[in-house]
């Protein structure tokens, strides 16, 4: 039975667990690749802007958006700010990351799939990861450029806007299929992947879930958005069968009961 958490998405299962004494019990020593995740990297980039900026792209001070075409100048303009800073962002990443430094040694512990582009901003983000100690082993393709999440300081305020971009051509086939991969994949034993890669690739998520079932390992999942439980129903719910930890927060879990026809009080 899934346990339903109140989280926010940088919560990480290999935490939460490591302390329960059930037969899923992570070891006491961690070896490398023995945690997984799955899903739509994106290249932080940060500076400090002005107003004229924040007009020239339509933007508010403080807000979060998804890119359109008027946009796609912004990130190769922000880039070139003299105090712009980069990190290997995205929702599963930023907590296989977070993990990885919590975790310290070894390095590679946490392990990350997810499709870039072939282009500079792929380049940095493979540097990121690196740098972070997380092993991202990245599907590289040349027909979408790397996924970017802009950070426009002014202020105290930020607004974000997000360019999924080559996030959203992970292939199951061209990629986590290949042995070299899979083999990672079957290393872990700790899987978490957020509902936001329900969106891209169900299909990769539903073989990853299924081999931690099979193989009494744990899966969790992260609810990610209300959105996720209200369309994108029923690939959700393929998975959820072989979820062991379900993260969210109220708002998400209370679509998520909503959406299942619970009674909530």
């Amino acid at each position: 039975m899934s346990q339903v958490l109140r989280a926010n998405a940088t919560l990480l299962p290999i935490m939460a667990v490591a302390g329960e004494p059930q037969a899923k019990k992570v070891g006491e020593t961690l070896s490398q690749n023995a945690l997984f995740g799955m899903g739509n990297p994106l290249l932080d980039i940060s500076a400090v802007v002005d107003k004229d900026f924040l007009d020239k792209y339509g933007l508010k001070p403080n807000d979060q958006i998804l890119a359109e075409d008027k946009h796609k100048q912004l990130f190769d303009e922000i880039a070139k700010k003299s105090k712009v800073e980069y990190h290997a962002g995205g929702s599963t990443q930023n907590s296989v990351k977070i993990a990885q430094w919590m975790i310290q040694e070894p390095h590679k512990v946490g392990t990350f799939f997810g499709c870039i582009g072939m282009d500079r901003f792929g380049e940095i983000l493979k540097q990121k990861a690196e740098e972070a100690h997380v092993d991202a082993h990245y599907y590289e393709q040349s027909q979408e450029p790397t996924g970017t999440c802009a950070a426009c300081i002014t202020g105290e305020n930020r607004s974000l806007v997000a360019n999924l971009a080559a996030a959203n051509c992970y292939s199951k086939e061209k990629h986590l299929d290949l042995d070299a991969n899979w083999g990672l994949v079957e290393k872990a034993r700790v899987y978490y992947i957020a509902g936001f890669f329900l969106t891209v690739s169900p299909e990769s998520i539903l073989k990853v879930a299924k081999h931690a079932s099979e193989n009494n390992k744990i899966f969790s999942l992260n609810l990610s958005a209300p959105f996720i439980s209200q369309f994108f129903k029923e690939p959700l719910m393929k998975v959820m069968p072989y979820v062991d930890i379900v993260f969210g927060n109220e708002t998400e879990a209370a679509t998520f009961a909503q959406e299942q026809g619970f009674e909530v009080s």
